[in-house]
């Protein structure tokens, strides 16, 4: 199982277009649990933090496709580095400053929101020049995703060992600071250099103009609501056994799943159309949150928690190369913004649709919205079927750094039916 990932880690750049992508997400990655703390240690209510908080996430994520755009237009370097510079200068005057006064601290955090360069959009638009196996693509789509799922967990990790090293000032610094130089190893690099997007045709919807990106949107959507109610529901599930432990524990196990499902996908080839095949993986996702409405003991709903993730990372695995089969020509890392921005937006909508309704019918159904919002998803993608079945382009054209010292351009993988 192993032998893939090694085989993609050992290509040249790889590794590094990989961790630095992870370094320089950093700061988004922990943004939430950063001003949290800040805000806390600066005497702010938490009321002010969620504020903050829900200010960077919307910022972040207009700027995210935007951004993505620009990439397109006007390559890697030109865009992702000043972007991260930005961003972390931002931060840093809201870190220097304070909450006082507040408006400075909200037009600080918005910026940085804003400014958080497209790093994923960038990696993947990065990954055929890199690796030119159709094969090896697909399964470094799902060695992404199951990074993530590690980012996520060590990124809090390290926003707390920072803060008792030093507090939550520097976390905030340090945090940024790391992001800036994840995002310079990214952009320095032959293949970051040497990218350029397919000719684009003039529109202002850009990737939007894609039917089957649209029907994909529309679906990760509902899928990120169901991930967003989760983590509502976890709460108040904890709140009578055990506390802050045991939903500690219930995410830990939500991710342990999502990097198991992810490793097993990855590690083969699958046949057929990855279309038919999301179908399945999101309805399997939507089967595996059921049990969670059981809410048995403890150690169970641990156990359950493992189990309802373990189709997440494959389903978003499944999705990027079916970004990469409708994104119009010239368009891709816009359209692989988008995937985040809605998935974002989604899991906003979710945590904010979950508090009414576990006030309103308790845990359980707290736990019953992720597996609603899974079948909702589900019918998305049979109702767009059609649409789809046939990608809005072929082959589009990247630049190669390797084996190419013209930089000519040349054919990208269209993603054909095997995955």
């Amino acid at each position: 199982m192993a032998a893939g990932y090694v085989e993609i880690l050992r290509a040249r750049h790889a590794l590094r277009l990989l961790a630095g992508t992870l370094v320089g997400r950093l700061p988004n990655a922990t943004a939430a649990i950063a001003l949290v703390l800040f805000v806390r240690a600066e005497g702010g209510s938490y009321s002010l933090a969620g504020g903050l908080a829900a200010v960077y996430g919307v910022a972040n994520a207009v700027g995210q496709p935007v951004l993505g755009r620009l990439v397109d237009l006007y390559g890697q370097p030109r865009v992702q580095l000043p972007a991260a510079v930005l961003a972390a200068l931002a931060m840093t005057v809201f870190a220097l400053c304070g909450t006082d006064p507040l408006p400075l601290a909200y037009a600080a955090v918005a910026v940085s929101g804003l400014f958080a360069p497209p790093l994923e959009g960038g990696l993947r638009a990065l990954w055929p020049s890199v690796l030119r196996r159709e094969d090896q693509v697909h399964t470094a789509y799902a060695m992404d995703a199951i990074a993530q799922e590690v980012m996520f967990t060590v990124g809090p990790l390290l926003v707390t060992l920072c803060v008792s090293v030093w507090d939550e000032r520097a976390a905030l610094l340090v945090l940024n600071l790391l992001g800036v130089l994840g995002a310079l190893s990214v952009v320095v690099s032959p293949p970051s250099r040497a990218w350029r997007s397919a000719p684009r045709e003039a529109h202002w919807l850009g990737a939007l103009r894609s039917p089957g990106l649209l029907a994909l949107l529309a679906a990760f959507l509902f899928i990120g609501i169901a991930l967003g109610s989760i983590t509502v529901a976890a709460v108040s599930y904890a709140d009578g056994h055990g506390g802050d432990a045991v939903y500690g524990w219930l995410m830990a196990g939500l991710g342990l799943g999502a990097l198991a499902g992810g490793t097993v996908y990855g590690a083969r080839r699958w046949a057929g159309s990855p279309e038919r095949r999301l179908r399945v993986l999101v309805a399997l996702l939507a089967v595996c949150y059921l049990p969670l409405t059981l809410t048995p003991g403890t150690v169970a709903m641990v156990l359950l928690s493992v189990v309802s993730g373990v189709f997440l990372a494959p389903c978003i695995a499944c999705a990027f190369i079916i970004v990469d089969r409708h994104a119009p020509r010239g368009t891709v890392t816009e359209a692989f913004s988008w995937l985040v921005t809605t998935f974002t937006v989604g899991a906003s909508v979710g945590t904010g649709l979950a508090g009414p309704v576990v006030q309103a019918g308790g845990t359980v159904w707290g736990f019953g919205l992720p597996s609603v919002a899974g079948a909702v998803s589900l019918l998305v993608l049979l109702a767009t079927g059609g649409v789809l079945a046939a990608p809005a382009r072929g082959a589009v054209v990247a630049a190669s750094s390797e084996n190419d010292p013209d930089r000519a351009a040349e054919p990208r993988f269209s993603s054909g039916d095997r995955a």
